[in-house]
């Protein structure tokens, strides 16, 4: 564990002095906003190798678990020292003792702020220090830094940090690589092992996309990079075991041969849509069995888009995962009922599942799109907007997400939902995440969203409390922030991107006091899982 956080957290009574009574409801009125689900699918279509895979797939995540817990935080069994059994359950789902969906806020007492740097960087490198230390690997995915035994700062690739956990999970997945019976699922375990061995993803990035046929997916490895506050460079471990729908599935495969075409409809100066998206992603929807690492941490992830690697999305496209039945959870358990505490009684036959899923589906289609390279010679847009890229990435997907959805209803591509519920539930699902903080890249980009959306007129508030979508202005409103984010992607204007953060990635005293009567109605914020192999019914 890193000293400088422990010492942080242990500073007064190694936890027992955790709270007077007030504080001790508050944590377990937060614990209590998590609800419970239990993570299955249906089984009986895998073949009997396929269901001797997940065991050890299991085994694998729960690795990717411990070392999420080393980078984030510490030892997971620091959980044992605190006494109140409400703190303690809130410490585990948040994978230490800042509240995720709080800005990272401590919830317990004599803890100061969550580091920037968290366990990936010395605690206390400075940016200036950062800068200025000359290592070309420096800002690799993954490597931490470190110091050398005269305090100066080293590089150390993930594969030398975490040695014995890596060597246990290529164990693991020798044993797997040996009952794969599917082509494609063997070829990414062998490719896999090699990159948790190599630090080079690539290969394995290109061996997942050319996976087309197994029954199950295994996503694993260090792949996000929300967790590093301080340059937003340092990739997470996570992993999700999945089932695939085949059914659902093969309703959306027609939209994949679509994404050139609608690349160019994009509403955006051209010379922001020159990226070509591949045509051998895919679209697909899963039942997903098994969370751990960075993905289970606070809000639970319910669809992926992957791989990051702009590389391997030029000449392969992505794949986006529908993560259904989590999916349905946030919304029947969460976003349902915020909708009946916001949203217009009039308008709330427009908040439905079939319009969340398009819109969530849509958002990862989008990522894919718009400009990966800047116009002016700055560079990839991410090394352009550097802190402000995750932001606006999810900023640029949730808005173009909405456009493309509104564009297939019109061309009559989508035809189980009008526009009206394609906006209105999307309105209805920035209620949702805005609930995660500021600190979350998601809840900063949907607040962008809102505050642009309501200033352009595309919504507003009745005195009533009741949000209502004016359909009129809505649609050129969806289509004037869509040009205003690639604008400051493809441009890389990182001032301009931090000033439009700070004017519109905000939540305003009137929406809290909105939010707070959702707080009051105890609807829950995310979910948690009940999960294993029991569970499964294996």
């Amino acid at each position: 564990m890193n000293k400088m956080i422990s010492s942080l957290l242990f500073l007064v009574c190694g936890f027992a002095c955790f709270a007077q009574n007030s504080q001790k409801n508050s944590i377990q009125a937060r614990v209590a906003e998590y609800a419970y689900y239990d993570l299955k699918a249906d089984m009986s279509g895998l073949t009997d190798d396929e269901k001797q895979l997940i065991p050890i797939f299991v085994k694998i995540a729960d690795i990717m678990d411990q070392l999420f817990w080393k980078q984030t935080y510490g030892d997971p069994a620091d959980a044992k020292k605190i006494k109140d059994t409400y703190a303690r359950d809130f410490f585990m789902i948040n994978y230490g003792p800042w509240d995720r969906l709080d800005d990272n806020q401590p919830f317990l007492k004599d803890v100061g702020p969550k580091p920037d740097m968290c366990n990936y960087y010395p605690q206390d490198i400075t940016p200036e220090e950062y800068s200025t230390y000359d290592d070309p690997n420096k800002g690799s995915l993954y490597t931490v830094l470190r110091r050398d035994e005269e305090g100066k700062l080293k590089t150390v690739w993930y594969r030398d940090e975490y040695k014995d956990e890596i060597t246990q999970v290529c164990a693991l997945l020798d044993q797997a690589i040996n009952i794969a019976k599917d082509p494609g699922m063997k070829n990414y375990l062998m490719e896999r092992k090699k990159a948790f061995e190599t630090d080079e993803y690539y290969d394995s990035d290109i061996a997942w996309m050319d996976m087309k046929n197994s029954n199950i997916d295994f996503v694993v490895g260090p792949i996000e990079n929300y967790d590093d506050k301080l340059n937003e460079a340092k990739a997470s471990y996570e992993a999700f075991i999945l089932v695939r729908d085949q059914e659902r599935s093969n309703e959306l495969s027609k939209f994949i041969q679509m994404l050139p075409e609608i690349q160019k409809i994009i509403p955006c100066d051209p010379k922001y849509k020159t990226f070509v998206p591949g045509t051998s992603s895919d679209l697909n929807v899963y039942n997903v069995v098994y969370y751990a690492g960075d993905c289970n941490a606070g809000g639970k992830t319910i669809a992926i888009n992957l791989p990051n690697d702009d590389r391997v999305q030029a000449v392969k496209g992505a794949r986006r995962l529908q993560l259904r039945n989590s999916m349905q959870a946030k919304f029947d358990k969460i976003m349902l009922p915020i909708s009946k505490v916001l949203i217009a009684p009039e308008q709330q036959q427009h908040v439905n599942f079939d319009a969340f899923f398009w819109n969530v589906t849509f958002h990862e289609v989008a990522h894919g799109l718009g400009v990966k390279e800047t116009v002016n010679g700055r560079g990839s847009v991410d090394d352009a907007l550097m802190t402000e890229k995750t932001s606006w990435e999810e900023a640029k997907a949730d808005i173009l997400g909405l456009f493309i959805v509104c564009h297939l209803i019109e061309q009559g591509e989508i035809t189980n939902i009008t526009m009206e519920d394609a906006v209105t539930t999307f309105i209805a699902g920035i209620f949702r995440s805005v609930r995660f903080g500021a600190a979350d890249s998601h809840g900063t980009a949907n607040m962008m969203c809102f505050n642009y959306l309501k200033k352009m007129g595309a919504f507003s508030r009745g005195e009533d409390g009741y949000y209502r979508v004016n359909y009129k202005n809505a649609l050129p409103a969806i289509k004037s922030w869509c040009s205003k984010i690639l604008m400051v992607q493809g441009e890389g204007n990182y001032k301009l991107a931090i000033k439009l953060k700070g004017e519109l990635g905000f939540i305003g005293a009137e929406l809290q006091r909105d939010l707070d009567r959702v707080n009051e109605a105890k609807i829950p914020r995310d979910i948690r899982f009940n999960q294993g192999l029991k569970v499964m019914g294996l």
